[in-house]
């Protein structure tokens, strides 16, 4: 938490630094050319790295990143393009050491026709309205009829 300070005759994991012993400054060559000229390449491969999908919509990956997918039960469809998926997990309890269930339920956003009881995978999105932030993305399994 608190460090001591350091006597000068304890010795240090640094090197000491070299004494100068003319007036005259060493001359350093420009790292900041050769940084920026490093650059360029990485801009180019970021650039190229933005691809085209089904919609024309540019996407890139590095600015996407990995998002939240969660797999529930459709529990009403009875809004327009729009399921209530109950996503159920297990806590443990912290005092009686048992698994309990909870449950959440989120408003997603359906194309692909989700009926009541289907096993869908749903992932975050941009706020599509006020309660709705997820999309339907897969139908995992049908209900039984």
């Amino acid at each position: 938490m608190f460090r001591r300070k350091k006597r000068d005759d304890e010795p240090t994991d640094t090197p000491a630094a070299p004494e100068q012993t003319d007036g005259a400054a060493t001359e350093v060559s420009e790292p900041v050319a050769e940084a920026s000229a490093a650059a360029e390449p990485e801009a180019a491969a970021t650039e190229a790295a933005v691809t085209a999908n089904g919609d024309g919509k540019a996407t890139s990956a590095k600015r996407r990143g990995n998002r939240v997918q969660k797999v529930g039960t459709v529990s009403s469809d009875k809004m327009q393009k729009t399921v209530v998926v109950r996503v159920d997990r297990l806590v443990l309890h912290p005092k009686y050491r048992r698994y309990v269930r909870r449950t959440s339920k989120f408003m997603a956003h359906d194309d692909l026709g989700a009926t009541t009881g289907d096993r869908v995978r749903i992932v975050e999105t941009r706020p599509q309205s006020a309660k709705k932030r997820w999309r339907v993305v897969e139908i995992v399994q049908k209900a039984a009829k």
